[in-house]
This record gives structure tokens, C-alpha cells and sequence, in this order.
């Protein structure tokens, strides 16, 4: 009796062990689209289509843990349910609000056509909207929350990681005039970091479950991000002009060519 009740409480709390593991590491995924009868949603069903959703965000999802450098299941963020949702709004790619992603039916609609380039381009948009998700970004108390411009930027780097990138659609290396302008010119700045520290980038993103200050930068490379932002903008022989005029123009330029083809 009293081998079996210890041999039964092993068991138990084994399976509670592996029962909380698999709440950690274990996301399910939904897809839904919300606007069949529309041409961007008719489009997602006919040459994307919901299998083929579910199947990319396994692969993305490893991607990403792989990308962060997550073999652990504690130090990922937990997303126990992600659903997409294909609906109708013209002005965005994409956005997400919580666990959920929210696709563009207009955009579908106006990939290049084809079943093929309608996939890639899905999974391309997949990638950086799936990082945003699993991300951190500071805990948005006084310990501080990551700029816009870095949480934007490390969505891009994986994009850009992944190869499911158009470089004539992404910012150049060396481009822009702030490390924390966002997508391709935070990335790449990223990823020349990334050269000067192996895993700086997944280090850095580890740290921001904490917390996030550009001192992060100094404890992980010795040099402030405004001194790495310099060294990377010499490499390319740019400048490194700063005026909150020039940033907002050049922001706005950018996300208008993240968005020109609807309007074509």
C-alpha cells in the first residue's frame, strides 16, 4: 500500500510537472476570416487558405523561440491561444491586439498575383506580425517599456532573418538617422550588433522581459546606443542627423512605402 500511494505520488506530481511545461511552451493556433466575401478574403481562401495559416505559424513560432534563443520553455513569453483574423481595414498591413493578429484583406487583395507570391508575401507579413507576439518589450511599469521604434525593429530583424523579406521594400543597411526609427533601419542596426556580440539581439529581447533602458545596450556591449549608432552609421559613411524634423519626414516616408501598392 504504502509503495503504491508513493509510486502514485510520483506519478502525479510528474504529470504536474509536464502538465505546467506544456502550458508554458504550448500555443494553440486559430485562424479566422472574417470577410469571405470580399476580394482580399476571397483571395485568402482560394490561394492561402487556412490550412496553410496554421501550418506557417508552427514554423514561425519555432522560428522565433529559435531566433531568441528560447530552448527553455519558462523564458518564452506564454501565449496559450493566437488567433489571425482576416478582416476589412485599408490603412495597415497588419496590427495586434493582444494575443490576436488582425490581417488586411485589402492588402491580401493587392499581392502580387498568384497563388505562389500571395503565400510568400502572407508569410513575409506572418513573420513580423507573429515576433510582436512573442516578443518583450519591458513591462510597461516604471521599470520602462521598450520605443515603438525597437519593438518594430526586432519584428523586422526576424523577418529579415527568416529570408522572407523583399529588400526593395526594406530599408537599406545603413539607412535612416535614428537607431529606434523602426523596421529595416532598426534591423539592421540590430544585426550589426548582432556582429559585434553573437546573440546580442536575442540577449537583449531576454533582458526586456524585465525590463527595458537603453543602458541595456551598455551592459551587454560596453558602449552607449547612441556611441554603436555612430560606429554603424561610419561603416556606411552616412550622417547621423537627428532633427525631430527630418526623423518625422523620413518616418512618414517610410510607412507610406509600406503601404503605397494599395493606393496604386
Amino acid at each position: 500500500m504504502t509503495i503504491n500511494f508513493l509510486a502514485f505520488s510520483l506519478y502525479s506530481l510528474l504529470f504536474f510537472k509536464l502538465s505546467q511545461s506544456q502550458d508554458i511552451s504550448t500555443t494553440q493556433y486559430n485562424v479566422i476570416n472574417n470577410v469571405p466575401n470580399i476580394p482580399g478574403g476571397s483571395r485568402f481562401d482560394q490561394e492561402i487558405g487556412v490550412p496553410y495559416t496554421l501550418d506557417i505559424m508552427k514554423t514561425i513560432n519555432q522560428f522565433i523561440y529559435e531566433t531568441f534563443e528560447q530552448p527553455d520553455p519558462s523564458d518564452r513569453r506564454p501565449v496559450p491561444l493566437l488567433t489571425v483574423y482576416i478582416s476589412d481595414f485599408p490603412d495597415a498591413w497588419g496590427y495586434t491586439n493582444g494575443p490576436n493578429i488582425n490581417i488586411s484583406a485589402p492588402v491580401i487583395e493587392h499581392f502580387p498575383p498568384g497563388p505562389e507570391q500571395a503565400r510568400w508575401n502572407f508569410k513575409s507579413l506572418m513573420y513580423h506580425e507573429m515576433t510582436h507576439i512573442f516578443q518583450w518589450f519591458g513591462t510597461g511599469t516604471e521599470n520602462g517599456t521598450a520605443p515603438g521604434g525597437l519593438t518594430e525593429g526586432v519584428a523586422d530583424y526576424v523577418k529579415i532573418k527568416s529570408g522572407f523579406y523583399d529588400p526593395d521594400a526594406t530599408d537599406k543597411p545603413g539607412s535612416g538617422e535614428r537607431w529606434d526609427e523602426g523596421y529595416g533601419v532598426t534591423a539592421w542596426f540590430l544585426i550589426y550588433c548582432d556582429g559585434l556580440k553573437k546573440g546580442f539581439t536575442a540577449e537583449l529581447n531576454n533582458k526586456m522581459r524585465y525590463y527595458y533602458s537603453d543602458e541595456l545596450f551598455v551592459h551587454i556591449l560596453g558602449k552607449s546606443v547612441d556611441e554603436l549608432w555612430k560606429d554603424y552609421k561610419a561603416q556606411y559613411n552616412t550622417n547621423t542627423n537627428t532633427s525631430s524634423e527630418n526623423f518625422s519626414s523620413d518616418i512618414g516616408k517610410r510607412r507610406s512605402r509600406r503601404y503605397e501598392f494599395l493606393h496604386a
